[in-house]
């Protein structure tokens, strides 16, 4: 179960807070905020309802709390109870954070009210509890009882954070020149007092900076698997192996978060009809303006006697079938129950295999860890035993796994893990027989003749500069550095590479959570910084990269002319005969009827200029027309089918696209109209089944139609039809 939390934040917003120093563009308020937000967000993200958030506003233009009786506590206003926060809480909130038009309150009565609240709300039950405090450290503080404000916080184990804008910091290595006294004066009692604390006391720049830093989630684990390891069968052998085991997973893919289907309250919609002449502001509904999709599913049967040829059935009355091939296969509950394998919860060893005879590409699945059952000593102490015996065999052991009841078994591969504080077995699952395929690809350092002869050299083949300066090239980008001393260290650390889609996905909600009309900023540094080598990387092998590129006799390739190509060239033969002149091939000057696909594509090989294109696009729609025209039926529907794919095709190829669109457009409108002998529709539900509709900017370049332009014109019919 996941730890209780109850945090308040205490936020400066008084009128020195909305004024812009040190050259920042935005005013300390703004500045401060996006820490604030970035804290807030990131708790609301998790969606737990143990995790609650408190906000006082401190130096606020009125007064809003249980002690606002003693002058002490003026200013200072509770802008939300502990509770979970959601998004219409974060809304409301926004709205409340505004620069007053005050610089009075005190912010160690601030801190009082926020114990106070903390203390009413948690009780004395476990929670973790933190109070934090962002201000400019501007305006009066009290500096009376801070020694009984010290031992409430440790008695009742509180966390004091307090974070300055322009607040002096060695440790970080700020100092703000020209500090005004009454500020100086107050870091130092608030330094004091974090300090007596035991709290966390630092500048606002430093907080802002670290928040590039994308958070790795830390997830509490929970056992995947609790039963026996053993090794032969307990029921009938006394001499059986069983230890109690628990399963954990040692690595495991972290997914962003997925998105959900909402859609506008219908009572938000008719209240806001109703009120639209009303000048006053409506808060919205409980749970905000938007509501969860919920699915209704209906199933249905043919029926020839029900209108409309369907009946609506339960789903109770369905039996489930399954795809085998193109078959649906029908099986019953009784058969279904035959098909299960009855198996039970274990962990069985079934053999041993040495370490240098497994293939670390024989990995199926992320890694688990298995321990001995936790408070059981005697069982850590068998499982070491084991593992002990594994490492000293250099030997993996083979078990079948079954994680629960009836649930089918998987075959595992476990490898000792041995740590000077840790011991474990590594876990993965293991291929079966139907899981391995065996490809056959050719050798890459040879190359093997058709009549069997090997040949170490070939065009298709490096040789041997070319294989020296690629290793020398690759040496070159080594991902090493050197310390202060002149030790070697790890260039790229592991923990300092971070997931881009999963961060920037989270951080885009997050922002616009705050921001919902705001355009989503550009992704952090430190998620788009592993997308290229650094400069001094690309600067230290460039000389290298040069000397691979003149053994590899690199050239570049010229970049593709757009622009209609009129004529297409023919292809020759490996002879170099001209055999349309070998064969006195007149140019074809009218397309027959009865040949018209290969006589329109030799036309087309044929053409020098445009015009002679246009002619055969004139003649091929003329054909295509009578053959529609004098169909008995459908009976020359499937020949004009494969004509019209015909002339698309090589109108792209041509890239001519504009004269079948404009062909398309007006047969489309002659059969809709039914000018082409009759209720022609059918070809034309053909031609969209066919996927025959207008040549996309997808398919050519030199197309002006875009794809939805032609999904429109491909789904879309008269009002005739």
């Amino acid at each position: 179960m996941a730890e209780k939390e109850a945090t308040v934040y205490i936020v400066d917003v008084g009128i020195s807070m909305g004024e812009k120093r040190n050259g920042r563009s935005m005013t300390d308020l703004e500045w401060a905020m996006q820490y604030v937000w970035d804290r807030i967000t990131a708790t609301v993200a998790t969606g737990r309802k143990t995790a609650t958030i408190g906000v006082i506003g401190l130096k606020t233009d009125e007064t809003s709390n249980e002690l606002d009786d003693d002058p002490h506590f003026k200013h200072i206003s509770v802008l939300s109870e502990i509770q979970q926060f959601l998004m219409p809480d974060i809304r409301r909130l926004d709205a409340l954070i505004k620069p007053s038009k005050t610089d009075k309150g005190d912010a160690i009565s601030a801190i009082i009210l926020a114990i106070q609240m903390i203390v009413t709300y948690c009780k004395k039950l476990k929670y973790k509890r933190k109070i934090v405090l962002v201000t400019n450290g501007l305006g009066w503080m009290s500096n009376e009882d801070l020694d009984q404000i010290t031992k409430k916080i440790k008695e009742d184990n509180i966390e004091l954070v307090v974070l300055g804008t322009d607040f002096d910091d060695p440790e970080y290595g700020f100092k703000e020149e020209g500090k005004d006294p009454r500020k100086a004066e107050n870091e130092a009692l608030l330094r004091g007092l974090v300090e007596d604390c035991d709290g966390a006391y630092g500048t606002l720049e430093q907080a802002i900076s670290e928040m590039d830093i994308p958070r790795a989630k830390k997830v509490r684990t929970v056992a995947t698997f609790k039963g026996f390891l053993q090794l032969g069968n307990p029921e009938e052998y006394d001499t059986a192996l069983r230890i109690p085991v628990e399963r954990y997973y040692r690595t495991y893919v972290a997914k962003p978060p997925s998105a959900s289907s909402f859609v506008l309250r219908s009572d938000v919609g008719a209240e806001e009809d109703q009120g639209e002449s009303s000048e006053a502001p409506k808060s919205p509904p409980e749970g905000g303006a938007l509501t969860s999709v919920r699915n209704l599913r209906t199933y249905e049967v043919p029926d020839e006697n029900a209108p409309g040829g369907k009946i609506d059935v339960e789903r109770e009355e369905l039996a489930k079938g399954y795809e085998y091939g193109r078959t649906a296969v029908h099986i019953s509950e009784t058969d279904e129950n035959i098909t299960t394998l009855e198996t039970y919860a274990a962990l069985e060893l079934v053999g041993f295999i040495q370490t240098d005879k497994y293939d670390r590409y024989m990995h199926m699945s992320t890694t688990n860890i298995i321990i001995g059952q936790r408070g059981n000593d005697k069982a850590s102490l068998a499982l070491s035993s084991f593992i002990h015996a594994l490492f000293e065999l250099e030997c993996y052991a083979v078990a079948r796994l079954v994680i629960k009841e009836n649930k089918p078994p998987v075959m595992v591969l476990l490898a000792p893990s041995i740590e000077p504080d840790y011991e474990c077995l590594l876990e993965v699952q293991l291929p079966f027989a139907e899981d391995v395929r065996t490809y056959r690809f050719p050798p890459l350092d040879k190359v093997i003749t058709v009549s069997g002869k090997v040949v170490t050299e070939h065009r298709n083949l490096p040789n041997k500069d070319l294989l020296d300066a690629m290793s020398e090239y690759v040496d070159s980008m080594e991902l090493v550095d050197t310390d202060e001393d002149g030790n070697p260290v790890e260039g790229l650390p592991i923990e300092d590479s971070f997931s881009p889609v999963l961060h920037r996905i989270d951080s885009a909600i997050r922002y616009r959570a705050i921001h919902p009309d705001d355009p989503v900023p550009p992704p952090l540094k430190n998620l788009t910084k592993l997308s290229q080598p650094s400069e001094d990387l690309v600067e230290k092998s460039k000389a290298y990269l040069q000397k691979l590129l003149e053994a590899a006799d690199v050239k570049k390739v010229p970049p593709k002319v757009k622009g209609r190509k009129r004529v297409r060239e023919s292809e020759k033969p490996l002879s170099g005969l001209d055999v349309d002149a070998l064969l006195h091939q007149e140019k074809r000057a009218r397309i027959s009827p009865t040949n018209a696909i290969p006589e329109f594509k030799q036309t087309l090989t044929q053409a020098e200029t445009i015009e002679t294109i246009k002619d055969a696009v004139k003649q091929m729609t003329s054909i295509i027309e009578d053959q529609i025209k004098n169909s008995l039926g459908d009976a020359n529907y499937d020949r004009v089918v494969e004509e019209m794919g015909v002339m698309r095709d090589e109108l792209v190829s041509f890239e001519e696209p504009a004269l079948y669109n404009e062909f398309l457009r007006q047969l489309k409108d002659k059969l809709l109209k039914e000018e082409l002998g009759g209720d022609r529709r059918e070809l034309w539900w053909l031609l969209r089944r066919s996927k025959l509709g207008l040549i996309s900017q997808r398919d050519s370049d030199q197309s002006d139609v875009t794809e939805e332009q032609a999904k429109e014109f491909l789904s879309a019919q008269s009002d005739k039809s």
